[in-house]
């Protein structure tokens, strides 16, 4: 018996070595990594915090801003679709977050609240923005409705996209790498075992339109999760601390909001749009019918369409004067 249990032992170590050895995905190299996803659009910009962040600035310089922030384990691309149909008419700017994309960590491993504030106030005063709209996906969501607590003033328009931060707002449904990423133990595992299927699969999880995924967002989301220290970001930022929107502060944004949902978003449920809706006193809340977590993507044409309008609400043109 006692030798049975010993080959068995022995048995089970061979087979988690070897899903170790099959699964290990080391980190990629920063320069090939920038090499295939910065563009002629990209720039770098090093803060004063030592962050050096990923930033791609398109459009008409003198018209007005939009500032677009991604969510959590995604990048920049993220927004590419607005991109494509906003930058004609505006300056949208768009970049990695800390711990994401391009950017990578933060020097000193911090992913608290304000770290992502001052980022945007960084990027903002870089690029020397007077006023802007600030918009953001799902965590960046989070982070814009706090850039407009901190620095409301500089604001002419918040958006949040599914964004995130609205209290007892419960996920129906956790994509498998944000679950693992909460696990305490199994988390530092993650750090250099990612297999690309669960990539692909927590992708899948948080979309209704499923057409929109192809290999090459898988490819990209799966290299720069790769980005080093990417993954050490993303465990350290499920332990950060994280502000929660209550009514009281909601009530203190006077920037008009638009609040675009998929109704069939079971990462942050429209019950936090509807929530954000009724507290901030400036709001509209659109939701698309059959569409998830990431409308900007799963619904390109009629979401832009939407910013486009919105927009114009908030920098009318000025109508010309009859010839005489």
């Amino acid at each position: 018996m006692k030798k049975f249990l010993k080959w068995t032992a022995l048995t089970l170590l061979i087979v988690i070595v070897g899903a170790i050895v099959w699964f290990w995905t080391p980190d990629r190299d920063a320069d090939e990594l920038r090499a295939i996803y910065a563009n002629d659009a990209s720039q770098f910009i090093e803060l004063d915090t030592g962050l050096t962040v990923h930033v791609r600035d398109h459009g008409p310089r003198d018209a007005p801003v939009i500032m677009l922030l991604h969510g959590s384990s995604a990048s920049l691309q993220t927004w590419e679709p607005w991109v494509e149909r906003l930058s004609e008419d505006y300056r949208v700017i768009t970049y990695d977050q800390p711990g994401h994309g391009l950017t990578g960590p933060t020097p000193d491993g911090n992913y608290d609240t304000h770290v992502f504030v001052e980022t945007a106030q960084g990027v903002a005063e870089a690029l020397e923005l007077d006023r802007f709209v600030i918009g953001g996906s799902s965590m960046g969501g989070w982070v814009s409705w706090n850039y407009a607590l901190a620095h409301g003033d500089r604001l002419d328009g918040l958006m949040l996209v599914g964004g995130s931060g609205a209290p007892d707002a419960q996920p129906r449904k956790i994509p498998i790498g944000f679950r693992i990423a909460s696990m305490p133990v199994i988390s530092s595992l993650m750090q250099k075992i990612t297999p690309r299927s669960m990539v692909e699969r927590s992708l899948r999880q948080s979309v209704s339109n499923q057409a929109m995924i192809d290999d090459a967002m898988v490819d990209r989301y799966h290299d720069l999760l790769r980005y080093p220290g990417n993954r050490a970001a993303t465990r350290a930022r499920n332990r950060a601390e994280r502000t929660v929107a209550s009514p009281e502060t909601m009530a203190s944004i006077s920037t008009p909001t638009l609040l675009i949902w998929g109704a069939e978003d079971t990462l942050v449920p429209l019950e936090a749009g509807q929530w954000f809706d009724e507290h901030i006193p400036d709001s509209a809340l659109i939701a698309y019918p059959e569409i998830g977590h990431i409308p900007m993507e799963e619904a390109p044409d009629r979401s832009a369409a939407d910013v486009a309008s919105w927009m114009a609400t908030l920098y009318p043109v000025a109508e010309e004067e009859p010839a005489e």
